[in-house]
């Protein structure tokens, strides 16, 4: 089965009642995790976008404790395990500024970790790469965020 388009879902979704994208709706959320979550954020969570970060520091600081660390190898499946989910959470906001506070916060851990990442040639790869993509995605903000989150940029490459 090919799925239709973009445009051609929305269009047949002018068609429907309320009752028939209510149900819908609830289809969707039975399939797949993830449509379950966008939808608990798009109902729930969007209206606090700060409640909403926080949430997802939370669960980012529970990840990075049950990391193993017996080996530079568990390490970086773990953090990469980290970085995928952080990415699907800064999908369902959709939010600039919300996307470079997770990325900064995941950064600032990764930095803080012990054992040492830069022990490992692929983990300070990691948090270089990451470092590099806040900084595009900064360059996209406003000025004044920019400032803000350049030096914020700034502390955790200098320390």
């Amino acid at each position: 089965m090919k799925a239709a388009t973009l445009k051609e879902v929305k269009t047949e979704l002018n068609y429907k009642s309320h009752s028939e994208l209510l149900e819908i709706c609830l289809r969707l959320s039975r399939f797949k995790k993830e449509n379950k979550e966008l939808l608990t954020y798009l109902l729930f969570e969007i209206s606090d976008e700060e409640k909403y970060i926080e949430s997802i520091q939370r669960t980012i600081d529970v990840e990075f404790d049950s990391i193993n660390t017996d080996s530079y190898f568990y390490m970086r499946k773990s953090i990469r395990k980290i970085l995928r989910l952080l990415k699907k959470y800064i999908r369902y906001s959709q939010n600039k500024e919300t996307e470079v506070e997770l990325l900064l916060y995941f950064s600032k851990k990764l930095k803080q970790f012990y054992p040492s990442i830069f022990k490992s040639k692929a983990l300070a790869n990691l948090f270089q790469r990451n470092m590099d993509f806040v900084e595009k995605k900064i360059s996209l903000l406003h000025e004044d965020l920019q400032y803000d989150y350049q030096q914020e940029i700034d502390r955790l490459t200098n320390n």
